[in-house]
C-alpha cells in the first residue's frame, strides 16, 4: 500500500465506525423497537414509579404472574412509552385504563407487536394491573388498574380467550392517586384514536402520565 494513502484510508475507516456507532445510539426503542431486546426476559420482580397529573403511583410487577406480559411491561416502562398518555377510560367501581404513546403512528406500530396469551395466575383484585385485550393475542400496550375487586375478569371469556392475567399491583398506598383520576367521561374517549392531541382537545379533563421509571429490580 502506498504509505501516503494510509492516513486517508484510516480516517475513512474511523469515520464509518463513528457513523455506525451514532446510528446505533440513535436507535429509538419506541419507534424502532429491537426484537432482540424485547425478547430478553424481565427481572423476576421490579418496581415502577409513574408520575401523573394527580400524583405518583408505585407499581410492583411479578414475572411469575404472567411472564410474557411482564416482559412487555418492563420494556415499555423502562423506555417511558407512556409519556403523555391519558387515563382514557376511568369508570368508578370498575377500572382505570391507560395506554397509547400519545402518538397514533407509534401506536399503530405497537398494535402489531402482540403478546402471547397466558393463563390467569392471580386474581383481578383492587390495585392489581393487567393488560387489556379484545381477543386472541391482542394484548400489546394498553393496561388497566382494578379500582375494585373484579374477580369475574379472571374467568371472563371474550374473543375466544378466558380471563385477563394480572401482571402486578400497586404498592405504597398509592391507590389514593388512582382513586382521584378524572372519571367524568366514562368510556367515551375510547371512540377516538387515543392520540394526545385528540384527547387533549376533546376530553381536556383527562388525567395524564408525565413519566415512568423503573426504580428497582431483583
Amino acid at each position: 500500500m502506498n504509505p501516503s494513502l494510509r492516513p486517508a484510508l484510516l480516517g475513512s475507516f474511523f469515520a464509518i465506525l463513528i457513523v455506525i456507532a451514532t446510528g446505533c445510539a440513535a436507535s429509538d426503542p419506541i419507534r424502532s423497537p429491537s426484537l432482540a431486546t424485547m425478547a430478553q426476559p424481565a427481572p423476576d420482580s421490579f418496581d415502577v414509579r409513574m408520575a401523573t397529573s394527580q400524583g405518583e403511583i408505585d407499581f410492583r410487577f411479578y414475572r411469575d404472574w404472567s411472564p410474557a406480559g411482564v416482559d412487555r411491561a418492563f420494556y415499555l416502562f423502562r423506555n417511558n412509552f407512556y409519556e403523555g398518555a391519558r387515563f382514557y377510560r376511568v369508570i368508578n367501581g370498575f377500572v382505570a385504563q391507560f395506554g397509547g404513546s400519545g402518538d397514533a403512528e407509534v401506536d399503530s406500530i405497537w398494535r402489531t407487536m402482540v403478546i402471547n396469551d397466558e393463563p390467569v395466575r392471580q386474581s383481578n383484585l383492587r390495585g392489581t394491573i393487567s393488560f387489556a385485550r379484545a381477543g386472541r393475542k391482542t394484548r400489546s400496550f394498553t393496561m388497566y388498574i382494578n379500582l375494585v375487586d373484579n374477580a369475574r375478569l379472571d374467568s371472563l371469556e371474550a374473543g375466544g380467550v378466558i380471563g385477563y392475567p394480572p401482571i402486578g399491583r400497586i404498592i405504597n398506598s398509592t391507590m389514593t392517586t388512582v382513586d382521584s383520576l378524572y372519571s367524568g367521561y366514562g368510556a367515551a374517549p375510547m371512540r377516538t384514536n387515543l392520540s394526545a392531541d385528540v384527547l387533549r382537545e376533546s376530553y381536556p379533563q383527562l388525567d395524564s402520565i408525565a413519566v415512568t421509571s423503573v426504580t428497582q429490580m431483583w
